[in-house]
């Protein structure tokens, strides 16, 4: 396939620009036109010499289209479940109760160190493979859960090594080992963070584009967490920032300081904070499923209204979050947020390109990447209606994965 024309698209938002009867032509494995119907062009230099030639035409029949959604913050690399953790936590057990029971994320470490390569492979292409098929065409995925350098490397190269398969989302790998102290450094975090800031160079070799840092008050504070991005920074990856804790440990503060590539979640913050992050444009990410489930909401409206630029994640971890939907989240985002649907398809397109340090998709416009979704609605209305608004047909790159 050579050139491609999807015609007849009913409602067209292009990340940007919200059209009516539009079409598009996509050349390779790029979007070569976009636009009215009534405008599209009897041919294009250097694409096609005549319409009537294009290789494959696609007739949306009055239907939705929007560029492929990027989940900007998600953890699918792990093995095993929590489930008796989540029904504990529905039953109203304490935090350390459930520690004290053998849960949380040190469970998670144990079984996925326990769990061969194979098997673990086949978990994440069957969650990233969910990914694809419910729209998201790129997925910011993160390590975390073998916190030892050889397994959280091995983690980066499977992450890439599946994203050259077929009928899988594009990844931006985040090496995430900065995201508890394991068992074998107990009582000594400031080494653990020494470690990690040493591996983060291989991590870059092994292929990660980002990292990203635990940064709160019972995890890791702001002095390693500026450590660790500052080292990711020297290395050339993007510098991502779990800031969790209360407006007075600094997290989002030192986050704008740093101008990080996002600074994501922000459960709790304050005015100032949000100010920072506008004076400095730094990009947020928030998740509503796990604002659902910690019961505390990020200043989204006042993000947005002092122009911070926000992305949209589901938070998929194997602790509180297992939707792989990121309409879900737009759903919710409208309805938790106090978003416009518009607003919260532009945090689940273009504000994902822009957290993750991305250019070339997130948008619907010549020379960037053809991923494109096509939705079983005629209306964006219904990202707000259904809770998980269903695919009819999902590109990649121009070719058809759906």
């Amino acid at each position: 396939m050579t050139v491609r024309l999807l015609t007849n698209i009913g409602r067209l938002w292009t990340g940007t620009d919200l059209l009516s009867n539009a079409a598009m032509l996509v050349h390779h494995d790029r979007i070569a036109w976009v636009g009215a119907a009534a405008d599209l062009p009897q041919s294009l230099p250097g694409v096609i010499e005549d319409i009537v030639d294009v290789d494959e035409v696609d007739n949306i029949g009055g239907g939705l289209v929007t560029p492929g959604l990027i989940d900007a913050h998600c953890h699918p690399v792990y093995a095993g479940n929590r489930y008796a953790e989540v029904a504990m936590r529905a039953s109203g057990a304490s935090k350390s109760e459930i520690t004290g029971a053998g849960g949380g994320v040190a469970s998670t470490v144990t079984v996925t160190r326990g769990t061969d390569p194979w098997t673990l492979c086949n978990a994440v292409r069957e969650r990233l493979r969910h990914w694809v098929l419910s729209g998201c065409t790129t997925v910011e995925a993160k390590t975390g859960y073998h916190l030892t350098r050889d397994g959280e490397l091995a983690d980066v190269r499977l992450l890439r090594a599946l994203e050259e398969e077929p009928g899988m989302p594009r990844l931006q790998a985040t090496f995430f080992a900065a995201h508890a102290v394991p068992p074998e450094y107990f009582g000594r975090p400031r080494d653990y963070v020494g470690a990690v800031a040493s591996w983060l160079s291989d991590a870059a070799q092994a292929g990660a584009d980002g990292v990203d840092v635990y940064c709160d008050n019972h995890q890791f504070t702001t002095e390693d967490a500026a450590r660790l991005l500052s080292a990711g920074r020297g290395v050339g990856l993007t510098t991502h920032m779990h800031a969790c804790a209360k407006p007075r440990h600094g997290a989002v503060r030192m986050g704008a300081d740093m101008q990080c590539s996002s600074v994501d979640l922000l459960h709790e913050t304050d005015e100032d904070d949000v100010l920072a992050l506008a004076k400095t444009s730094t990009p947020v990410v928030v998740c509503p499923t796990t604002s659902l489930h910690e019961r505390r909401t990020p200043p989204v409206r006042s993000l947005l209204d002092h122009g911070v630029p926000v992305g949209l994640g589901t938070d998929h971890n194997p602790g509180q979050s297992g939707t792989m939907s990121l309409p879900l989240a737009i759903s919710m985002a409208v309805s938790m947020f106090n978003m416009s649907v518009l607003e919260a398809l532009r945090a689940a397109t273009v504000g994902g390109s822009y957290a993750l340090g991305l250019s070339d998709r997130g948008v619907l416009a010549p020379g960037q990447y053809a991923d494109i979704v096509q939705w079983d609605a005629d209306h964006e209305g219904a990202f707000a209606w259904s809770y998980g608004l269903n695919t009819i047909r999902v590109w990649r790159g121009g070719e058809t994965i759906r």
